[in-house]
């Protein structure tokens, strides 16, 4: 039996660029495959946006509220994704930041604690010169 090649060399776990919960990544730059109502889309997130918006635009100009909805609904749906992309980047941010503080904190505690470990030998060698010349 011949064994059979697979283009692509990636595990077939069925997720692809999913991540375990089944979601797609959150990055702003993730290209989409839409099937909107009567064509298919491909772009970001903003760009499809911004192309359903305009569609809805124009199917509303030639009097087609059916599709207009339609192209709006589906504008919607992307600005959805762009809200929790932005979400995902501020509480990302915020916990990037804590994780700094964090490290700053326990730099300042260690370096306190080096700085009093330093001058403690000093003061115990004055002690004992000072026993030593009673």
């Amino acid at each position: 039996m011949k064994r059979m090649r697979s283009r692509h060399h990636r595990p077939s776990s069925g997720g692809g660029a999913r991540h375990s919960n089944g979601q797609t990544p959150l990055n702003r730059n993730h290209v989409f495959d839409s099937n909107g109502p009567d064509m298919r889309v491909r772009g970001t997130a903003q760009q499809l946006f911004e192309k359903y918006l305009q569609l809805g635009r124009d199917a509303t100009g030639t009097g087609d509220r059916i599709l207009a909805e339609a192209y709006f609904q589906h504008a919607e749906h992307y600005f959805r994704i762009l809200n929790a992309m932005a979400q995902a980047a501020q509480q990302s941010q915020m916990e990037r930041q804590e994780r700094n503080q964090q490290r700053a904190r326990s730099q300042q505690e260690h370096d306190d604690r080096r700085q009093g470990d330093d001058t403690h030998p000093e003061s115990e060698r004055d002690e004992q010169v000072e026993e030593t010349a009673e």
